[in-house]
Parts: structure tokens; sequence; C-alpha cells
């Protein structure tokens, strides 16, 4: 028991990170690759993890060795307006996100309990805004991390489910490509819901968060803090395994329902509640709850995350003062952008527009304006005058990938 203590106290942002990339947006994007394409492209997650676990670390690192927000860092010494253009597409990516996952989590809800969507929406709403605006941070990263074990409800799921885990295997590791529009575009949905620009900045500030409550730094931007060797250690295996349990996830979900909705002819589903109902026939009772309820889990640990970094990029750009250390009192800026992006995001809901509509575009969005971003973090993540004067070896592993480039 003391050892899985010491686990769970390990676990920190890079986990949190990872497992908030399997948000019900994010679900509904990845049964929709099993519905449609079956097995053929379980390939992605194993192929995206290592990219992941790359960006993510040297976002973590930025973070930790110059005591800012990516968006402070990059707006410091590079290009502005390719950053305010970045910023207003996450803005936009991130609020459209957030209306498609607190319609999930309440079409879930009213699944498993009969009461009527509005009601679950405007609940579940109104308490992820008092959450993330009136809990202190330490109490907070902790409920986000026992949110964040909500999705093994879909590791159990593929379990119980009857699988060829044969062809399983040998679409894993054999890719298999196709030239066709609809193929394309949802490889690109997949890179964009996996490799999303919001968990770049997210771990990027949480990592400064952390420096504040262990008292390196007395605010984020108020200085450089001193970062130990086993400080950069932990932040790497707390990031690896954010990325490899989102990835994992995501393979799961994929093979589930390429194995239950795929196998029967089920090509086409709108949201992840959805695939959760027409799961329930395919594969029992239990399957259901469980994919139901980790809808619920999963949405409650995204929705927050998704305003918080909308609401960290917009503070950095208009220099408020930010942080979820800070009271609501302290930052009015920082706290009034999550309120409103999620406020709007709650009235996405009520638009003609299918919420899974936007969102299935939203992703492609993310997959093109991830790249010109990822270039700009390994940029940082190598002038060492930025991101290695005051950082202990080993250097970071995006250097690899630079030079690989």
């Amino acid at each position: 028991m003391s050892k899985i203590r010491r686990l769970f106290k390990a676990l920190g942002p890079g986990f949190i990170t990872g497992a908030s990339d399997d948000d019900p947006s994010g679900i509904g994007t990845y049964a929709q690759t099993g519905a449609i394409f079956g097995f053929s492209q379980a390939w992605t997650a194993p192929f995206s993890f290592p990219f992941m676990s790359v960006v993510q670390e040297m976002c973590g690192r930025i973070g930790m060795v110059t005591g800012m927000g990516l968006t402070r860092v990059v707006k410091t010494h590079y290009a502005k307006p390719v950053l305010y253009i970045t910023v207003a597409l996450l803005l936009i990516a991130n609020t459209i996100n957030i209306g498609a996952n607190l319609g999930a989590m309440a079409s879930s809800a009213q699944l498993l309990l009969g009461i009527p969507f509005i009601f679950w929406l405007i609940g579940i709403t109104v308490i992820t805004i008092l959450l993330e605006v009136f809990v202190s941070y330490p109490v907070y990263a902790r409920i986000l991390k026992y949110l964040a074990f909500s999705l093994l409800a879909y590791i159990i799921t593929a379990f119980i489910v009857k699988q060829n885990w044969g062809e399983v295997l040998r679409s894993t590791v054999i890719p298999s490509f196709s030239m066709s529009r609809e193929y394309l575009f949802n490889i690109v949905a997949i890179l964009g819901t996996t490799i999303s620009p919001y968990l770049f900045f997210w771990q990027a500030d949480e990592e400064v968060e952390e420096e504040v409550q262990q008292g390196k730094i007395r605010h984020m931007g108020a200085g450089i803090p001193q970062v130990t060797g086993r400080d950069i250690h932990r932040m790497r295996w707390d990031t690896v395994a954010g990325m490899f349990f989102s990835n994992l996830v995501m393979f799961f979900i994929i093979i589930t329902t390429a194995s239950t909705l795929h196998a029967n002819g089920i090509t086409k589903i709108e949201t992840a509640d959805q695939a959760a109902q027409i799961l329930r026939p395919l594969a029992g009772d239990f399957a259901f709850l469980l994919f139901a309820a980790g809808i619920i889990g999963t949405g409650l640990l995204a929705v927050p995350i998704l305003a918080g970094s909308a609401s960290y990029a917009v503070s950095e750009v208009f220099n408020w003062k930010e942080g979820l250390y800070r009271k609501f009192t302290q930052a009015h800026g920082f706290y009034g952008v999550i309120t409103i992006a999620t406020l709007i995001g709650l009235l996405v809901n009520f638009t003609p527009i299918a919420p899974f509509t936007m969102l299935y575009y939203t992703a492609i969005l993310n997959g093109l304006a991830a790249p010109p971003l990822m270039i700009l973090i390994m940029l940082v993540a190598h002038n060492k005058k930025i991101s290695c004067g005051n950082c202990p070896p080993p250097f970071f592993s995006g250097f690899v990938l630079m030079r690989f480039l």
C-alpha cells in the first residue's frame, strides 16, 4: 500500500495532461475511428506515443527551467503574430471542445440515471466552474489525479468484449494506409486529438504551478527557479507515464468499437455517449456502464484543463495575473476567461450544428495548427539561452528530434 501511495504521489502534471487527452471528445473520435475503419487505424496509438512524449517533455521542461508558461516564453523570444494566431485558434478550439464534452457528460449521466439532459448540463457546468475557481491548487491537483483513473474503465471494457487478438496485433504492428479522403481526414483528426495544442500550454504552466507550490518561485514569471537533475528525472517519467496511459486508453477504445460496432455493421456515430448506448446490446450492460461512466469521469477531468489552458495562454498574452494558486480576487481576468469559455461551451449545445460535427473539424484544425507551434517549442527547447541556462544534464530529449529532423 505504501508503494502505491508513493507512486500516486509521484504522478503530477505529466500524468494529468496525458489523461486529459482522452476527454469525451477524444473518446468520440477514437470510437468513430474503430466504428468506421475497424482495426485498420489501431497503429496510430503506438505511432503517436513517442511524438507526444517528446513534445510534452519539452513543454514541461520549458516551464520548469524558465518559471514561465509557454505563451510568455514564446512571446518574449519569438514571432508574436504566429503566437497570437495560435492562441486565438486555441481559444476557439477549446471552447468547442468544452461544449462537446459538457454535452457528452450530460447525455451519459442521463443514460445512467434518467434525469433530464438540461439538468445535468447546467449542474456539471456549475460544478466545473466552482471547482476550478474556488478550490485551492493542491486539492484541485489531487482531484484531477483521481479523475484520471476513471480511464481504466476503457481498458476493462476492452477485455469484457470478445476480441480477435491476432487481428488486433497484426493491425497494430503492420500499419495499413489508404489515400481516400475519409481515411486521411481521420488520421489528421486523430493526430489533432492526441497531439493537441492545449496539452502544450497546460503542462508547461502546471510545472510552474508546482514550483510556486513548492516555494521555488513566488509567483508565475517571477524569476528563474533552481531545477535539479532529480526534478528533471521526475518530470520526464511523469510525462512518459501520462502519455503511455493516454495512448493505451486510445488503443483500447479503438479496438473495443472495432470489435463491436464495426463488426456489426455500425459505422457511424455522432457522440461518445451514443457509442456507449450502441455498445449496450452488443457487449452487455456492464460494458455499457463502464463506457458511459468513464465519459463522465474523463469529462470532469478534461473540461477544467481545456478552460485552464486557454486562460493561461490569454492571460500571458495580455500580461494578466494568472495561476490556480491565486484566489479569484487576485486574478479576475484569468478566472474570467475560464468562466466565460465554459459558459460559451455550454451554449454550444443549443446551436443547430451537431457538437460532434464541430468537434471533428476542430480536431482537424488542431492537427493543422499544432505543427507550427511544435516548431516554436523545438526552437525554444534548442535555445540554451532560454531553456538550458539553469538546467542540469541530460539535455532535452527534444534535441534528438531536432537533429533527426
